[in-house]
């Protein structure tokens, strides 16, 4: 193919553009080899997880259920707390059991989340380690 400027030297041009077809095939070979021998990263947990059915309890574990009204009133398995020291010293002598019992918490839908928060801190705070908030199903809506 003779490719020329239409100028009088009449010598053909010569073309200084690199051919970059070959790179491009090797760059591909090479990604291609890099896709392949990388392994699929898998996103599970591996757990021993135990066989068989856990043995049955014939106990029912001790429940203490601590109500918080919408005003901020404490309940105790139904007996109203007074203040904040009655709480810590009954919590206390939870905490202090080998065996705790568990204490459900049910907060009122309408109660301010500082009463809910002050009873949970003063819990943790205590060392009482089964807590559990019961009746979420009130705040879906």
């Amino acid at each position: 193919m003779n490719v020329g400027t239409g100028g009088g030297s009449g010598d053909p041009e010569e073309m200084v553009d690199i051919n970059t077809t070959p790179l491009i095939d090797v760059m591909l070979v090479l990604l291609i080899m890099l896709i392949i021998t990388i392994p699929i990263q898998t996103h599970a947990v591996k757990m021993n997880m135990p066989t068989g059915s856990p043995p049955a309890t014939s106990v029912e574990p001790e429940v203490i259920r601590i109500d918080i009204d919408f005003d901020g009133t404490i309940l105790w398995d139904g007996e109203i707390i007074p203040d904040s020291r009655v709480l810590d010293n009954r919590l206390r002598a939870i905490a202090a059991r080998a065996d705790q019992p568990e204490v459900h918490l049910r907060p009122n839908k309408l109660v301010t989340y500082r009463s809910v928060a002050a009873v949970m801190a003063a819990a943790q705070r205590l060392g009482v380690t089964k807590i559990g908030l019961v009746g979420n199903e009130q705040f879906a809506n």
